[in-house]
């Protein structure tokens, strides 16, 4: 099993991870970051369905996904 880590203060929301996820994990939460967006996230019940591919991390454009088998 895969976890996906976002480094929540460096988000901006842009949603190019979103678009990049095969299985649909991620989606943009309700929180925000001290710069004012909504920051992306895998909600706990989807993080079973990750399968560690990491096409989220190299679509991020300011490098804020870790993922971690």
């Amino acid at each position: 099993m895969a976890k996906v880590v976002f480094n929540e203060e460096r988000c901006k929301g842009c949603g190019l991870c979103i678009l990049a996820c095969p299985k649909k994990c991620i989606v943009i939460s309700d929180k925000i970051n001290n710069q004012g967006f909504t920051v992306a996230c895998v909600p706990e019940e989807e993080q079973g369905e990750c399968t560690g591919c990491a096409l989220c991390a190299e679509m991020c454009p300011d490098v804020v996904i870790e993922v971690w088998k």
